[in-house]
């Protein structure tokens, strides 16, 4: 029987459906909430669905992370399956979300000593999708539990990522920033630009009015900490693939770039941000 180590991630690491088939990956959904309306995340409520949703809806959506016994049965399940295999879960930022502690309670569930490795990303989206399918592509090749957690840390220093606003709505909204702030900010055309700190708790780097100059700003940024260096690109998207490939080929110009990753935003980030959003991820090739 395989002892090759399982993964297992939450629906925020907005990994594309085809890698997550590919790499035998095990996803927890969150749950989106309209009003008395419950779904699971990328299960029965999909992206494109969500997004539509959203911009008819008179509700604003909620949020809210699995519980405890929803880890624990994933982790039992594995272990039922194959009681000697290793498993690594990589979850959603602690600074952001109970979603890490739920899976910390899951495992403490557990009625038996399990080798289950729990992991705080410090990020969100991609940001941590990509260490997820980079621990999966490891798991592949027969690496050990500790390989798998010393190249994921090395990824969660070295990768970079920037997140363009389109509205400060959905911000406002969710009491992320004051409501004159977001009325004014869309006067005036606004564009924040987001990132994500050591914390793993979100920040604005800088706001910057228009779209166009937001996007040479988040290149030259990027081109501060990677100029020079071949590197892996993704870009997240709101359910609109043609402004995620427009934003890709503007970042061609300017970086040597190795992989280029398309993935859908998903429901549960997407409530916080609203639609119109482009993440940007990006890592050096390793040498």
């Amino acid at each position: 029987m395989s002892h090759k180590v399982a993964i297992v991630t939450d629906s925020t690491a907005d990994i594309p459906e085809e890698l997550i088939r590919k790499y035998g990956i095990h996803v927890v959904p969150l749950r989106v909430l309209f009003g008395e309306e419950n779904y699971a995340d990328g299960v029965e409520l999909t992206s494109e669905q969500f997004y539509d949703k959203l911009r008819q809806s008179a509700v604003l959506p909620t949020t809210s992370q699995p519980s405890p016994t929803d880890f624990m049965d994933v982790y039992q399940r594995l272990l039922d399956e194959n009681p000697d295999r290793p498993i690594v879960s990589i979850h959603l930022s602690s600074g952001m979300s109970g979603t890490y502690q739920s899976a910390m309670l899951g495992k403490s569930l557990l009625e038996r000593e399990a080798d289950l490795t729990i992991i705080d990303s410090k990020s969100a989206s991609y940001g941590y999708g990509l260490m997820v399918v980079h621990a999966a592509e490891l798991a592949e090749q027969g690496k050990s539990v500790t390989e798998i957690a010393v190249a994921v840390k090395a990824m969660q220093q070295s990768r970079k990522l920037f997140f363009l606003v389109d509205t400060l709505e959905y911000l406002q909204k969710g009491g992320r920033i004051g409501k004159a702030s977001a009325i004014l900010g869309t006067l005036l055309n606004i564009k924040p630009i987001l990132s994500i700190d050591e914390e793993g708790v979100i920040y604005a780097v800088e706001k910057v009015r228009g779209h166009k100059k937001a996007m040479a700003r988040i290149i030259e940024l990027f081109q501060r900490d990677l100029a020079g260096k071949r590197v892996n690109l993704a870009v997240g998207h709101t359910a609109d693939p043609a402004s995620a490939e427009a934003c890709a080929e503007q970042l061609r110009g300017h970086f040597t770039l190795n992989e280029v990753i398309y993935t859908n935003i998903g429901a549960v980030i997407g409530s916080h941000v609203g639609p119109g959003v482009i993440a940007i991820f990006m890592w050096p090739v390793p040498e």
